[in-house]
């Protein structure tokens, strides 16, 4: 069976965007020794253009083949005209109330009981489905959610957009990996208990 992983980058004080959303401060904190890890192990959660910038392009996906994401996490790049960023997966998917009919042939949108869809994605043979964002989706699918990446920055700002919207409660993870890097981030692996 197939999990659901929220991979996410976040501040050491746990947002993964300033107050609006905007996530762009984080890329401040990509450094060579990141960015090559990401390449190693994580080549899939790359965007087309970055993908196309560090020669990777032909890389296949190691750990997912599809990617779930919200309106808002999506946007960014179709403003600036990538309508497919995640081509070289096998599914991309955006959760939208808004959106009526998909900018791209590869991307379907969700607009109904994405819980649901999840359990039916997890069901299906492939590789892991990777929860791209945002903190809105990641409430909805809490309960759904097996494992969590978080990438944290060493940086701290304060306030912003937190990592999840869901409600107090106390969730139990289990600690399966960390790997910290020369630039001072920390990539923590997490399963969910259930």
């Amino acid at each position: 069976m197939r999990k659901l992983t929220y991979f996410i980058a976040t501040t050491i004080d746990g947002f993964i965007g300033a107050p609006d959303g905007d996530s762009d401060f984080i890329y401040a904190f990509l450094d060579p020794e990141f960015i090559d890890h990401l390449k190693a192990e994580y080549p899939e959660t790359i965007a087309a253009q970055g993908r196309a910038q560090l020669g990777i392009e032909d890389v296949a996906p190691k750990r997912f083949d599809a990617v779930l994401m919200g309106r808002a996490t999506y946007e960014p790049g179709l403003k600036a005209g990538m309508t497919s960023p995640y081509g070289h997966m096998r599914e991309q998917y955006v959760v939208s109330r808004s959106l009526v009919e998909s900018p791209d042939p590869q991307v379907r949108l969700i607009s109904g009981d994405v819980a649901a869809k999840v359990r039916e994605l997890k069901a299906q043979d492939g590789l892991d489905i990777w929860l791209c964002g945002g903190a809105d989706l990641a409430a909805q699918l809490a309960d759904e959610i097996d494992e969590y990446i978080v990438k944290t920055y060493p940086v701290f700002v304060g306030t912003g957009m937190p990592m999840s919207r869901v409600g107090f409660g106390v969730r139990p993870l289990e600690l399966t990996g960390c790997t910290a890097l020369g630039g001072g981030q920390v990539i923590t692996s997490y399963a969910v208990k259930r």
